[in-house]
Protein backbone atom coordinates (compact mmCIF):
# COMPACT_ATOMS: atom_id res chain seq x y z
CA UNK A 1 0.00 0.00 0.00
CA UNK A 2 1.27 3.32 -0.87
CA UNK A 3 0.07 6.09 1.09
CA UNK A 4 0.69 9.99 -0.08
CA UNK A 5 -0.38 13.29 2.03
CA UNK A 6 -0.70 16.05 0.53
CA UNK A 7 -1.33 19.50 3.13
CA UNK A 8 -0.88 23.31 2.41
CA UNK A 9 -3.69 26.01 3.00
CA UNK A 10 -6.35 27.32 0.83
CA UNK A 11 -5.65 28.36 -2.82
CA UNK A 12 -2.66 26.70 -3.65
CA UNK A 13 -4.05 23.81 -6.45
CA UNK A 14 -4.27 20.99 -3.88
CA UNK A 15 -7.18 19.55 -5.56
CA UNK A 16 -5.71 19.76 -8.86
CA UNK A 17 -2.08 18.30 -7.38
CA UNK A 18 -3.93 14.86 -5.78
CA UNK A 19 -5.95 14.87 -9.06
CA UNK A 20 -2.85 14.40 -10.93
CA UNK A 21 -1.23 12.10 -8.35
CA UNK A 22 -4.63 9.98 -7.93
CA UNK A 23 -4.38 9.61 -12.62
CA UNK A 24 -0.79 8.74 -12.88
CA UNK A 25 -1.07 5.53 -10.61
CA UNK A 26 -4.47 5.07 -11.61
CA UNK A 27 -2.88 4.91 -15.09
CA UNK A 28 -0.32 2.90 -13.61
CA UNK A 29 -2.42 -0.03 -13.13
CA UNK A 30 -3.35 0.52 -9.60
CA UNK A 31 -6.86 1.05 -7.29
CA UNK A 32 -6.45 4.49 -5.85
CA UNK A 33 -8.95 5.80 -3.43
CA UNK A 34 -8.43 9.51 -2.37
CA UNK A 35 -10.53 12.39 -0.58
CA UNK A 36 -9.25 16.24 -0.17
CA UNK A 37 -10.36 18.05 2.76
CA UNK A 38 -10.99 21.30 1.63
CA UNK A 39 -14.00 23.44 3.36
CA UNK A 40 -11.31 25.61 4.88
CA UNK A 41 -10.11 26.74 2.01
CA UNK A 42 -12.30 29.41 1.17
CA UNK A 43 -10.29 31.58 4.27
CA UNK A 44 -7.16 30.52 2.83
CA UNK A 45 -7.27 27.80 6.31
CA UNK A 46 -5.68 24.35 5.86
CA UNK A 47 -6.11 21.84 3.29
CA UNK A 48 -4.96 18.46 3.10
CA UNK A 49 -5.56 15.52 0.82
CA UNK A 50 -5.13 11.42 1.35
CA UNK A 51 -4.05 9.14 -1.53
CA UNK A 52 -3.93 6.05 -1.38
CA UNK A 53 -3.42 3.19 -4.10
CA UNK A 54 -2.31 -0.54 -4.23
CA UNK A 55 -4.01 -3.77 -6.05
CA UNK A 56 -6.81 -3.08 -3.98
CA UNK A 57 -7.75 -0.37 -1.51
CA UNK A 58 -10.61 -0.16 0.54
CA UNK A 59 -10.27 3.28 1.84
CA UNK A 60 -9.23 6.43 1.50
CA UNK A 61 -7.87 7.24 5.13
CA UNK A 62 -4.28 7.56 5.90
CA UNK A 63 -3.56 6.15 9.49
CA UNK A 64 -1.27 8.30 11.78
CA UNK A 65 2.23 7.09 11.16
CA UNK A 66 1.69 5.54 7.51
CA UNK A 67 2.10 7.76 4.85
CA UNK A 68 4.71 7.44 2.54
CA UNK A 69 5.30 10.88 1.21
CA UNK A 70 4.27 14.11 2.51
CA UNK A 71 4.10 17.33 -0.01
CA UNK A 72 3.66 20.05 1.83
CA UNK A 73 2.88 22.74 -0.02
CA UNK A 74 3.45 25.24 2.66
CA UNK A 75 5.82 24.35 5.56
CA UNK A 76 3.72 25.18 8.34
CA UNK A 77 1.16 22.39 7.20
CA UNK A 78 3.70 19.89 6.63
CA UNK A 79 4.84 20.10 10.26
CA UNK A 80 1.00 20.32 11.59
CA UNK A 81 1.10 16.96 9.66
CA UNK A 82 4.40 15.48 10.18
CA UNK A 83 2.93 12.56 12.39
CA UNK A 84 1.58 10.96 9.81
CA UNK A 85 4.20 10.18 8.17
CA UNK A 86 6.17 6.55 8.70
CA UNK A 87 9.58 6.70 10.81
CA UNK A 88 11.50 6.72 6.84
CA UNK A 89 9.12 8.54 5.35
CA UNK A 90 9.90 11.22 2.60
CA UNK A 91 9.05 14.85 3.05
CA UNK A 92 8.47 17.29 -0.17
CA UNK A 93 8.38 20.67 0.84
CA UNK A 94 7.83 24.11 -0.79
CA UNK A 95 9.33 26.83 1.43
CA UNK A 96 7.62 29.38 0.61
CA UNK A 97 5.59 30.71 3.82
CA UNK A 98 2.06 31.44 3.59
CA UNK A 99 1.50 32.95 7.73
CA UNK A 100 -1.47 31.86 8.69
CA UNK A 101 -3.69 35.03 10.23
CA UNK A 102 -2.67 34.25 14.29
CA UNK A 103 1.10 35.01 13.15
CA UNK A 104 0.11 38.17 10.91
CA UNK A 105 -1.81 39.54 13.78
CA UNK A 106 0.82 38.90 16.43
CA UNK A 107 -0.50 36.35 18.27
CA UNK A 108 1.69 33.44 17.70
CA UNK A 109 5.08 33.08 16.12
CA UNK A 110 5.78 30.98 13.23
CA UNK A 111 7.61 27.86 14.17
CA UNK A 112 10.79 28.20 11.88
CA UNK A 113 13.02 26.05 14.25
CA UNK A 114 10.58 23.38 14.82
CA UNK A 115 10.46 23.01 11.17
CA UNK A 116 13.84 22.94 10.49
CA UNK A 117 13.56 20.06 13.21
CA UNK A 118 11.52 18.23 11.22
CA UNK A 119 13.58 18.28 8.22
CA UNK A 120 16.27 16.94 9.94
CA UNK A 121 14.43 14.06 11.68
CA UNK A 122 13.21 12.95 7.83
CA UNK A 123 14.19 11.94 4.90
CA UNK A 124 13.24 15.87 3.05
CA UNK A 125 13.77 17.80 0.05
CA UNK A 126 12.96 21.49 0.76
CA UNK A 127 12.94 23.75 -2.35
CA UNK A 128 11.48 27.37 -3.01
CA UNK A 129 9.19 26.07 -5.33
CA UNK A 130 7.11 29.10 -5.63
CA UNK A 131 10.65 31.38 -6.44
CA UNK A 132 11.33 28.55 -9.17
CA UNK A 133 8.23 29.16 -10.40
CA UNK A 134 8.45 32.62 -10.81
CA UNK A 135 12.07 32.31 -12.31
CA UNK A 136 10.54 30.07 -15.25
CA UNK A 137 7.73 32.62 -15.42
CA UNK A 138 4.45 31.63 -13.56
CA UNK A 139 4.55 31.04 -9.96
CA UNK A 140 1.71 29.17 -10.61
CA UNK A 141 3.84 25.93 -11.37
CA UNK A 142 5.14 25.60 -7.74
CA UNK A 143 3.42 22.62 -7.23
CA UNK A 144 4.43 20.81 -10.49
CA UNK A 145 8.08 21.30 -9.28
CA UNK A 146 6.78 19.78 -6.26
CA UNK A 147 5.15 16.61 -8.34
CA UNK A 148 8.47 16.21 -10.62
CA UNK A 149 10.18 15.43 -6.87
CA UNK A 150 7.81 12.59 -5.89
CA UNK A 151 7.86 11.76 -9.75
CA UNK A 152 11.59 10.47 -8.99
CA UNK A 153 10.53 8.31 -6.12
CA UNK A 154 7.53 6.38 -7.61
CA UNK A 155 8.01 4.24 -10.14
CA UNK A 156 5.57 4.66 -12.28
CA UNK A 157 6.30 6.06 -15.93
CA UNK A 158 7.40 9.79 -16.81
CA UNK A 159 5.72 9.44 -19.91
CA UNK A 160 2.43 9.10 -17.90
CA UNK A 161 3.21 12.06 -15.54
CA UNK A 162 3.92 14.09 -18.72
CA UNK A 163 0.07 13.42 -20.61
CA UNK A 164 -1.59 13.51 -17.05
CA UNK A 165 -0.21 16.72 -16.30
CA UNK A 166 -0.89 18.27 -19.86
CA UNK A 167 -3.88 17.29 -19.52
CA UNK A 168 -4.79 18.75 -16.51
CA UNK A 169 -3.36 22.10 -17.01
CA UNK A 170 -4.28 24.67 -19.58
CA UNK A 171 -2.96 24.65 -23.28
CA UNK A 172 -1.16 27.94 -22.74
CA UNK A 173 0.57 26.17 -19.35
CA UNK A 174 1.73 22.63 -20.85
CA UNK A 175 4.99 23.58 -21.32
CA UNK A 176 5.56 25.31 -18.48
CA UNK A 177 4.46 22.91 -16.87
CA UNK A 178 6.46 20.52 -18.05
CA UNK A 179 9.65 22.33 -17.18
CA UNK A 180 8.82 22.88 -13.72
CA UNK A 181 8.17 18.72 -13.43
CA UNK A 182 11.30 18.13 -14.82
CA UNK A 183 12.74 20.77 -12.51
CA UNK A 184 11.54 18.78 -9.46
CA UNK A 185 12.59 15.65 -10.94
CA UNK A 186 16.21 16.74 -11.40
CA UNK A 187 16.25 18.02 -8.02
CA UNK A 188 15.91 14.83 -6.34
Amino acid sequence: MMNIMIVGVGGQGLVLTSGIVCEVAKRSGYDVKSNDVIGLSQRGGRVWANIRFDKKVYSPNIPVGEADFLLALEPLEGYRYKNMLKEDGVIFMNERIIYPSDVVFDKAEYPVKDIEDMLEAFESYAIDATQIGKTLGNMMVANTVILGMLAKKLDFDVAIWEAVISERVPKKAQMLNQEAFYYGYRFV
